[in-house]
């Protein structure tokens, strides 16, 4: 017991550091975010005089952010909602349909994340050119669903393997199509993979930047981190570094409170598939 206690005592102290040095960045974006503009170099671990000047800032004069916000919204529900289509049946018929060379055309799916997003950037801006397809949401919607969708298939591929196949058989039996059978019982009990590929999608078309920024240059177009990186200052050559922190806080605010509600689902997501 006694040697236990120090083990325990640094174990707690690793994830206090830890913890630390991935909050620290939000921390400060946090505190810059609350001073006043006058003070917006000030080094203080807390501001000297609290403000909602910079929240302020952020939907007046010509920042256009509400329509920010909107795009961001668009682009990655659309994204979410598309990869989860596409994915789920994608997933399904990899996990339960037996044909040649399976395991390598997962693999093919998987390999495609190892690309950087820059190396596409180019071929997909000439493509989205010549079908007239810039300053659409679509422009940023299927780039994004190429990063997403190898991810989402790999997650729910482990998900429906770990599913018995007697729970399929036993709806047939009782009259259910293989497609009611999927609807009515695989789907619901792969309910935490779903939901764990779902946040992580959005959180990850949320964030988007490069294509967005590359593919949209009509303002009212713009997503809410193009938006951000575009804030002017009052006479438009000053830095508003106040209200690209608050902007950034408004930005990951509602993200954090989604992962920390939906935590032990997103957990439970990532583990499950993992032991038999």
């Amino acid at each position: 017991m006694t040697g236990s206690l120090p083990k325990r005592l640094l174990s707690y102290l690793g994830l206090a550091v830890v913890a630390g040095y991935c909050l620290a960045p939000f921390y400060w974006m946090a505190v810059s975010a609350f001073r006043r503009p006058q003070d917006q170099f000030d080094n203080s671990i807390v501001p000297t005089q609290w403000s909602w000047e910079n929240f302020h800032a952020v939907f007046s004069g010509d920042n256009g952010f509400g329509r920010a916000l909107l795009n961001s919204v668009i682009v990655a529900g659309c994204t979410t909602a598309l990869t989860l289509l596409i994915g789920t049946f994608t997933a399904y018929a990899l996990a339960r349909l037996d044909f040649r060379f399976k395991n390598a055309v997962l693999g093919l799916i998987v390999a495609t994340t190892m690309f950087p997003g820059i190396s596409q950037l180019v071929p997909l801006l000439k493509l989205f050119t010549d079908i007239e397809w810039i300053n659409t949401y679509q422009a940023m919607i299927v780039p994004s669903l190429g990063f997403a969708l190898p991810l989402s298939v790999w997650l729910l591929t482990a998900f429906f393997r770990q599913l018995p196949r007697e729970l399929e058989q036993a709806a047939m039996v009782d009259g259910c199509t293989r497609g009611q059978a999927f609807r009515k019982i695989i789907v619901p009990l792969a309910a935490p993979g779903v939901f764990t590929t779902a946040i992580l999608t959005f959180i990850a078309a949320w964030n988007e930047f490069l294509i967005a920024l590359s593919m949209v240059n009509k303002k009212e177009m713009q997503t809410a981190t193009v938006a951000i990186s575009k804030f002017t200052g009052v006479s438009g050559f000053d830095q508003p570094f106040g209200t690209q922190m608050a902007a950034g806080v408004v930005v990951t605010v509602p993200l954090i409170a989604v992962v920390l509600v939906f935590q032990r689902r997103i957990v439970a997501g990532l583990t499950a598939g993992g032991v038999k």
